[in-house]
């Protein structure tokens, strides 16, 4: 593991029910990268990214973000931490913009509100409420939800689902940038987004991680789609 890792994962194991979700995974992830975890339906990453948001708690192991278990730790953290859930979680009452503003003023030096809502293209639709936005505004909304507090390490799930060409272009921008200041950890089923963005890589697959590394030593020579299925299904497609 690298000395300076904002997130580490050591030996996690999460059992639900009866299902092993998670089985004895380890990774780590370190600031001022983009670290994408890959993997199929079921491997294990978002119950991984659960646990190190403090929204599950490991069965066995350890996940640490910036040296504290999420499990048990305080409002001060949590303050240090950005999350967006798969399924946004955001409330459909509110307005994007109140939203917003709301969840900065949590915050003792939120990023710019107006800033973001220009970036992330929200401006005919900030005032609308949540409800009433397209899945794609309501993904961006929960991106900047995420990002408005300046987070030092933000875990985003699936940040790019549904989004249209352009709106993605943006969103790899503002995921880059973030990472200049802080550790960001993607989940994604995008072969060229984690191509795109990511410094390092984790393929998870039946729980486990099967390969971690740089792109290239993920790669190993190989197109990383290639690599991706060989690793987890035997190279079937």
């Amino acid at each position: 593991m690298c000395a300076v890792s904002a997130v580490e994962v050591v030996g996690l194991r999460r059992d639900i029910g009866a299902v092993r979700a998670v089985d004895d995974a380890s990774w780590s992830a370190r600031s001022g990268a983009v670290t994408a975890v890959l993997g199929p339906n079921g491997a294990g990453k978002t119950t991984t990214m659960e646990c190190l948001e403090g929204l599950q708690r490991p069965t066995a192991g350890t996940a640490r973000v910036l040296g504290s278990d999420p499990w048990r730790a305080p409002a001060e953290h949590r303050a240090r931490v950005g999350v967006m859930l798969q399924d946004g979680g955001l409330p459909v009452t509110t307005s994007a913009r109140r939203l917003l503003d709301h969840v900065a003023r949590l915050h003792a030096s939120p990023a710019d509100v107006a800033g973001l809502v220009e970036r992330l293209d929200l401006g005919r639709v900030a005032d609308r409420s949540i409800r009433r936005l397209s899945g794609g505004e309501r993904q961006r909304v929960a991106l900047a939800a995420a990002l408005v507090g300046r987070p030092e390490v933000a875990f985003l799930d699936e940040p790019t689902a549904g989004l249209d060409p352009h709106a993605r272009l943006e969103v790899w921008d503002l995921v880059r940038e973030t990472a200049g200041e802080a550790a960001v950890v993607v989940t994604t089923h995008s072969f060229e987004e984690a191509e795109r963005l990511a410094d390092h890589v984790v393929i998870m697959s039946r729980g486990r991680v099967v390969a971690e590394g740089s792109l290239d030593e993920v790669r190993d020579g190989r197109p990383l789609e290639e690599r991706y299925f060989a690793l987890t299904s035997g190279g079937r497609r």
